[in-house]
């Protein structure tokens, strides 16, 4: 179950993670020029309506069908997400994650079945026409099916959040995100459940809080920040640097391994992060669009109009819990440094007789922490005068020519459906890992 739960929230983010430059382009539209916001103009705001109720969601479904089917199933999504956004009156980004992966599922089938019945020299009419009547189909059935169905789903999901705002129980959500994150959830939480919700509230409210809830970088500050202070061993050693790059970079899963590795620190997380949801919803905090990552940085730049301080305020708030909590946690247990310790988690290297041409760093969605390990063991390289490539990509978008993998720990079940004939290797933290030295003395030879 846990798996097929993790296969979802990776498929659904996969197809968001994409185009989180095309929402903050809408996120900026959004606050500077409707009338609210920074510079009011009524020409510019006019982009704000077509862009949420029509190049969000086409975006979505292209991306979809195109992981699936390539362009072929990108163009059939993107065709058929007209109908489920013709066929509804609210922003379609649950139907464009609907019906962008069931149109790339059909357009892939339906070409297997015809490819080898399609006779020489007719490739490219069977091709273009078979796809258009696809598209003709998929764009009715979405018209009329699932676009009101998923309309109704979003006026009850959002009817159901409004009771639990409305009743201020909102900061228990944090019970469920928290731990989620920790499991590696977090790009599914953001993307696949409050995105959708976010943008519903901004088109009322102009702001939305639940774009606050995941992105909040104050619950894993205070665990870093107890880290530094009275962990032992490498976790202390590494702290500050991963504070760096969670709280400015937006990277949060930088912090994931140090409560994995003390699992009691799950509570500081919790405890903060409700903490900081309810100083947002006291004091009216909110986002104009989803913060990716979640950086500091990016939580002010995408802060309202007046609304800076309510966001400051609640990160702030969230830390300071976070961080007592877990002071007192590594206080009162005999934390010992498992990065150095642990046996199980870390697999060792082992000589290979082939050439390793191109090394892949893969995370969840291959923009985060894999990017930020690719780009510190090249480092490395380069001033080893080591000449080997090192890319970095989402687990499920390896490429085949890869010789080795770098990974963590926690995605080894998962990094082998991915991956026949590579070498893979296994981490528990990007930042300061001690298989990179030994990759750099293992190529030098």
């Amino acid at each position: 179950m846990k798996d097929k739960v993790q296969r979802l929230g990776r498929f659904l983010s996969s197809m968001v993670m994409p185009n989180i430059g095309a929402f903050i382009a809408w996120g900026f539209i959004t606050a500077l020029f409707i009338p609210d916001g920074w510079f009011p103009n009524e020409k510019f705001a006019l982009l704000v309506d077509p862009m949420i109720k029509y190049l969000l969601p086409i975006l979505i479904a292209y991306t979809g069908g195109r992981m699936i089917n390539g362009v072929r199933g990108g163009v059939v999504a993107a065709t058929a997400s007209l109908g489920v956004i013709s066929g509804s009156d609210v922003p379609q980004f649950l139907g464009a994650m609907i019906v962008g992966p069931l149109a790339g599922y059909l357009s892939l089938k339906m070409d297997e079945f015809l490819k080898p019945k399609t006779p020489a020299g007719f490739e490219m009419l069977v091709n273009n026409f078979s796809l258009g009547f696809l598209g003709l189909i998929l764009a009715l059935f979405s018209q009329i099916i699932i676009g009101p169905v998923v309309s109704n789903g979003i006026i009850i999901l959002g009817n159901g959040v409004k009771v639990i705002v409305d009743a201020n129980l909102l900061p228990l959500a944090s019970i469920i995100v928290e731990p989620a994150k920790i499991l590696f959830l977090n790009n599914a939480i953001n993307h696949g459940v409050f995105g959708p919700l976010g943008i519903e509230q901004v088109t009322e409210m102009g702001k939305s809080i639940f774009y606050l809830i995941e992105t909040n970088p104050g619950p894993g500050l205070g665990v870093l920040l107890a880290c530094m202070f009275f962990a032992k061993g490498a976790e202390k050693q590494t702290a500050p640097g991963a504070i760096i790059i969670h709280f400015f970079g937006g990277i949060h899963e930088i912090y994931f391994p140090y409560i994995l590795m003390q699992p009691l620190l799950v509570l500081a997380v919790i405890l903060g992060g409700a903490a900081g949801v309810l100083t947002f919803q006291l004091l009216g905090a909110g986002l104009v669009a989803a913060a990716s990552p979640g950086s500091i940085l990016a939580l002010m730049v995408l802060a309202p109009r007046g609304g800076l301080i309510p966001v400051l305020a609640g990160v702030l708030v969230s830390t300071v819990v976070s961080f007592l909590v877990a002071s007192t946690i590594y206080k009162t247990t005999s934390a010992k440094s498992t990065f150095e310790e642990s046996k199980d988690s870390i697999s060792e290297l082992k000589e290979n007789k082939k050439e390793i041409k191109k090394i892949v760093f893969a995370c969840d969605a291959g923009m985060g922490s894999s990017a930020m390990g690719a780009k510190t063991l090249e480092n490395k390289f380069k001033k080893a005068g080591i000449d080997i490539k090192v890319e970095n990509y989402a687990l499920d978008e390896i490429p085949a020519d890869t010789d080795l993998v770098v990974t963590h720990n926690n995605f080894k079940d998962r990094v082998y459906d991915n991956v026949k004939n590579a070498e893979v290797i296994f981490i528990n933290n990007f930042v300061g890992a001690p298989e990179y030295d030994k990759l750099v003395e293992r190529f030098k030879k």
